[in-house]
């Protein structure tokens, strides 16, 4: 403590109010710790959304799915999964494209499809659907 020996106008106050406020920080909250079960019962979940979602994204790519139908009544895998990404799967959709359309909606390129509002999810798949 290079500061308990500095000379301040308030002399030794400062320096107990100091030590008063470090030593009564609370404690560190540590995380519940999982089980090794659980940690595997998570991953396996994980990696299974994650290959819903590429499959998803492939028959995006494809044009077997239509990308409004899909955001219109989203299947649960893809509720965590970033708009802007979803859009980027869809053909002649790049990022400027992507980032208009967003923008014309309001909707911010970080949003998750389970995070939109009905508005933006209306207003999305409307213009989604005339643009086809």
């Amino acid at each position: 403590m290079a500061l308990a020996t500095e000379s301040t106008p308030l002399g030794g106050q400062q320096t107990a109010l100091r030590q008063e406020i470090s030593s009564s920080s609370s404690p560190i909250v540590q995380p519940l710790s999982r089980s090794h079960v659980q940690r595997m019962d998570a991953l396996a979940r994980a990696n299974e959304i994650r290959s819903q979602r590429a499959h998803l994204k492939r028959e995006l790519k494809a044009g077997r799915v239509a990308i409004s139908d899909l955001l219109a009544q989203p299947p649960s895998c893809i509720s965590t999964a970033k708009v802007f990404d979803l859009l980027l799967a869809v053909p002649r959709y790049g990022r400027v494209k992507v980032n208009k359309v967003l923008a014309h909606c309001r909707i911010s390129p970080s949003k998750t499809v389970g995070g939109l509002s009905e508005r933006q999810r209306t207003e999305l798949v409307t213009m989604l659907r005339r643009q086809r």
